[in-house]
């Protein structure tokens, strides 16, 4: 399964952060090392510290910090404060009325890999990824 730009780009996002969670990240060393447009980071950013997982520093020499510890944040929460985590564990074939009592064609191929999809990001913390292999602190 590949998860949208939005939730990806959070999870990169917060990832990156957690290599020093005591840092203060400025917005241009977040693009800048990212990759990401300052428009939708700076969008991105603004959910987070809605979900509580960052704050907010306003200033010139501002920036973003951790809220909470990164062994309180779980991937799933991320994905559900940028998009919502129902749309990977809807009907994979788009039916609203798609249940176990009225299942569509996929349903019980898609309810087992849905089932696995939220409990790897429901029980994975921020803490648990190891992202020294990919950024550079």
């Amino acid at each position: 399964m590949v998860l949208s730009k939005t939730s990806e780009y959070a999870l990169r996002i917060l990832a990156f952060m957690s290599k020093n969670e005591d840092e203060l990240y400025s917005a241009k060393k977040l693009v800048e090392t990212l990759q990401i447009s300052d428009k939708y980071l700076r969008r991105l950013m603004t959910d987070l510290v809605k979900a509580g997982f960052i704050y907010s520093i306003q200033g010139r020499e501002g920036g973003y910090r951790f809220a909470k510890s990164t062994n309180e944040i779980y991937l799933g929460q991320i994905i559900d404060a940028v998009e919502g985590i129902d749309k990977y564990t809807s009907c994979v074939l788009g039916f609203d009325k798609c249940s176990d009592e009225n299942p569509c064609a996929m349903h019980a191929t898609w309810i087992s890999v849905r089932d696995e999809f939220v409990k790897v990001f429901a029980t994975n913390t921020l803490n648990s990824l190891d992202m020294s292999k990919i950024y550079k602190v």
